[in-house]
């Protein structure tokens, strides 16, 4: 059993802040008040001077196990993820094997439940040729349907439009979907390699994965979700054009069409490639400043919903290939809170509209139980961060099993200082305690 009460924080939740106490005892928060007398059973936490926000759920990771952990797996990233403030992931299909089977998807939760720091689940992958088993996913405890529009590995490019519809008419779960055109990407990289063969410079990257690939993909599956009334969450929006795809008239709940945005899509543009290179290259990639302030316009109007890392790390050696051999994808979730309370110091996003986006919208868009509120009754996935303990970002403090990131040399103004996932301290000012492990994640449909 673990008790405890954090005393005197600046407590953020549901467009409020104010300072209070919060009382946590066997992985739940029992209460919530202006002051609270410490039960005898109880550890005290003073956080005064300090945020207490619910910890950020992440709706987009990719931690490579099985089949990639040379790159991450499952432990290694799990805990940066709670160093960072994230308190519940939900990962990607794309491993080897798939996870395109009912039960190798089962065998990344048993993984997952041995290992993983922080909360969880796990997104069941379509292909062209496995309707069938797609439809045995159990919308209680399985996040939702992931497809690859393009830009995917392996067999996951559905790109059969009539596969397609079966699919969104089919499943009543949320089908996250990563939109890009394959055709228009493929003749942009043959225009460019007719030039430079496979050392194509990389601020050609986002004209190759243009703003016309990413928005005739996105738009397509919004008119294919209209047509079939399916729910459809469209993965890191790139493009200001895209946006406007997107409606901010109606409450999240009542959407059926939502928008993510990633943290690298927030903070670099394409003048970034000349000083990160391949470091930033990621599929949707990060385009022009007018896209970024686009995407920050959407993010603050309630266009996009949600934000996320889209976390998927490659080692050193090969992201240091040339162009066409270099993958696409960077570590993320250590520094992604940091990241955006960075945007809130600058006056570009409020704390509260910050915790909306990272915590309380992926867990109503999700219907995921109990978590994403400091609430009582609710889970104890909170966080602890003092916003005037700047670090920088260095070799000798990334937890990331890849060992680099795009912020290596950035000094941060914030500080996360304590990570409860279910009431249990898992982080704790650089000390993890490996006991503990997070929990699967259900669901309220």
């Amino acid at each position: 059993m673990s008790a405890y009460v954090i005393k005197n924080a600046t407590i953020v939740n549901e467009n409020n802040t104010f300072t209070g106490d919060v009382f946590v005892e066997n992985e739940i928060i029992k209460e919530i008040a202006t002051t609270i007398a410490i039960p005898k059973n109880a550890e005290v936490i003073d956080a005064k001077g300090s945020y207490l926000i619910p910890g950020f759920i992440d709706d987009q990771v990719h931690f490579r196990e099985p089949g990639l952990t040379h790159k991450a797996n499952i432990a290694s990233e799990s805990r940066a993820a709670a160093a960072g403030g994230i308190t519940t992931f939900i990962e990607q299909p794309n491993t080897v094997p798939q996870a395109t089977t009912q039960e190798l998807l089962e065998d990344k939760f048993q993984i997952a439940a041995k290992d993983s720091y922080v909360n969880y689940s796990f997104m069941f992958g379509g292909t062209n040729t496995n309707l069938e088993e797609l439809l045995k996913t159990n919308p209680k405890n399985v996040a939702g349907i992931k497809l690859f529009l393009g830009s995917s590995t392996g067999n996951m490019l559905v790109d059969d439009v009539e596969v397609l519809e079966k699919i969104f008419s089919s499943t009543k779960m949320i089908i996250s979907v990563h939109c890009e055109d394959e055709a228009t990407i493929r003749k942009n990289t043959t225009i460019y390699k007719e030039k430079f063969g496979d050392d194509i410079p990389i601020k050609y990257h986002p004209i190759i994965r243009n703003e016309e690939a990413c928005y005739i993909s996105s738009s397509k599956a919004i008119e294919l979700a209209k047509k079939t009334g399916a729910r459809l969450h469209i993965f890191h929006v790139s493009t200001e054009k895209e946006t406007h795809l997107f409606r901010n008239d109606i409450p999240l709940e009542e959407k059926q069409i939502t928008a993510e945005v990633c943290v690298h899509h927030l903070w670099f543009n394409d003048k970034d490639y000349d000083e990160k290179g391949t470091f930033i290259k990621w599929n949707p990639a990060v385009k022009t400043e007018k896209d970024r302030q686009g995407l920050w316009q959407a993010l603050l109007d309630d266009r996009i919903d949600v934000l996320a890392t889209d976390h998927a790390p490659h080692t050193l050696e090969e992201k240091n290939n040339v162009y066409t051999k270099a993958p696409s994808g960077g570590p993320l979730v250590q520094h992604a809170v940091t990241a955006i309370l960075e945007k809130v110091k600058e006056g570009v996003i409020t704390i509260e509209k910050a915790v909306e986006k990272m915590s309380h919208n992926p867990a109503k868009l999700f219907q995921i139980e109990k978590r994403g509120f400091i609430k009582e009754g609710y889970f104890a996935d909170l966080v602890l961060i003092d916003p005037n303990k700047p670090y920088t970002v260095s070799k000798e403090n990334i937890l990331y099993k890849c060992g680099w990131s795009p912020f290596e040399g950035t000094t941060f103004s914030s500080s996360i200082t304590h990570t409860f996932v279910n009431g249990n301290l898992i982080y704790n000012n650089g000390v993890f305690d490996d006991d503990k492990k997070g929990k699967r994640l259900t669901f309220n449909r």
